[in-house]
């Protein structure tokens, strides 16, 4: 049997009311053994304490912080026109462990060795991806809410593989590799607690889901294996 049958994945728009609400309802209803997140430690503390790096203390990370600083911004605006902040999907997910009391992991790999990859990406994809990113920034005529970015999402992330064959690789499919093995360590170490059929649950952003599932699917439960580092309670 494949690890598939153990996790539950929800896939979200960090940046959608619904998204948030799916996060509460679902945990709820599932009532997992454990809740993993699409997070990492840095990311996790800075979301709580919900304050954004400035201009100028991203210039002293040189390339690394501009291009945390400018993601950070594209996602803000994005937060205001669907009427989300950044992270909220992560804040539900949280409160819904802290509520039935179960172990939180934080499954996604280090966000200074992801930049670090961005900076490395080749000079034409880092150049089309600033040319992107300031076009959020720009006007924009009326287009439908985040239900359509959602029902159009396999488009987008085939039109960015396309475009982007470095970054998708780096960012979407090393991170969905990272995220597996996290997940499979949960299931191992909460069945070595004598859970039978554990019970997690995956919230993870929507172009994560399908990869995730898949990799899920293609391995094999092992018999045993040690516990889980990546418990953040």
């Amino acid at each position: 049997m494949s690890y598939l049958r153990y996790v539950k994945v929800i896939g979200t728009m960090h940046v959608s009311p619904r998204s948030r609400e799916e996060v509460v309802r679902t945990i709820l209803e599932e009532r997992p053994h454990a809740v993993a997140i699409e997070l990492d430690r840095t990311r996790f503390l800075a979301m709580n304490e919900n304050r954004r790096m400035t201009l100028e203390e991203a210039l002293r990370f040189g390339r690394k912080g501009l291009i945390n600083y400018v993601l950070a911004e594209v996602e803000e605006k994005l937060g205001e026109e669907f009427g989300m902040k950044p992270g909220e999907e992560m804040k539900a997910a949280i409160s819904a462990a802290q509520t039935l009391g179960v172990p939180l992991y934080l499954i996604d790999e280090d966000i200074n060795l992801i930049l670090a990859k961005i900076v490395a990406a080749p000079a034409r994809e880092k150049f089309l991806m600033a040319l992107e990113s300031l076009s959020v920034f720009l006007p924009a005529g009326t287009t439908g809410g985040p239900s359509d970015v959602m029902g159009d999402y396999k488009i987008m992330m085939m039109q960015f593989k396309r475009r982007y064959p470095y970054l998708y690789r780096v960012l979407v499919e090393e991170r969905n590799e990272v995220m597996v093995r996290n997940l499979i360590s949960i299931v191992d170490s909460l069945k070595a607690r004598s859970i039978r059929k554990p019970r997690v649950v995956a919230v993870v952003g929507l172009g994560h889901k399908p990869g995730i599932e898949h990799l899920l699917d293609s391995v094999k439960e092992k018999v045993s294996a040690p516990p889980s580092q990546n418990r953040y309670w």
